[in-house]
């Protein structure tokens, strides 16, 4: 084995690279997946803030993807689980309204106090919208929230939210329009890959 390393330096240095590889997409996906599954609201009562991760709109109506997750932080709200809820979320070009603002008006027709929904229309990433979040929990002197997005974006969000400073607990929503198992094959495996770029470039 010595003297085949010696000979193939070149075959042996790739064969540890795809070895280190590989051990990581593992890593990464048994953390996405374990995470996905785990609900921190099942054993925490409250937190200071619920943070919606945004989502597609139609001319001010939320997709259902979208509306799966406001309607999970409606629930966590009047449960008292939390005082304040952000949503968060651009739009994109053409858009008359943002999901932000979406998101606020559809919380707003579920009874929750418009005085208790901030819409945070920054951001066309998941990062760049939880930075705008970390800064708007600063200015009220808020620190933890309840991190509400589909389950395989668990991991990734709430790692981002420790490097911005949010003590973010997730609680994801099952009830999105993403319920086949095909659709969450392919939401496991990309956000395998996501997590895995995140923890590599830090964005």
């Amino acid at each position: 084995m010595v003297r085949f390393l010696r000979r193939h330096p070149f075959v042996t240095v790739i064969g540890l690279v795809a070895l280190v590889t590989a051990g990581a997409v593992v890593f990464s996906g048994v953390t996405v997946w374990r995470e996905a599954h785990h609900d921190d609201a099942s054993e925490l009562d409250r937190v200071d803030a619920i943070v919606v991760l945004g989502a597609a709109q139609y001319d001010g109506t939320p997709s259902p993807v979208f509306a799966g997750r406001l309607d999970h932080a409606a629930l966590l709200f009047e449960q008292g689980r939390a005082g304040v809820v952000f949503v968060l979320g651009a739009n994109r070009p053409g858009d008359r309204t943002t999901e932000a603002e979406a998101g606020r008006e559809y919380l707003i027709g579920r009874g929750v106090p418009s005085s208790s929904v901030v819409a945070l229309p920054v951001g066309s990433s998941s990062y760049t919208s939880l930075r705008a979040a970390a800064g708007a929990m600063r200015d009220r002197d808020l620190s933890s929230a309840f991190l509400v997005s589909d389950p395989w974006h668990n991991a990734r969000i709430q790692r981002m939210a420790a490097d911005l400073g949010i003590e973010g607990f997730t609680s994801a929503t099952w009830t999105s329009a993403a319920r086949t198992e095909e659709t969450r094959l392919s939401g496991y495996v990309r956000e395998t890959l996501a997590y895995l770029y995140y923890r590599v470039s830090g964005r």
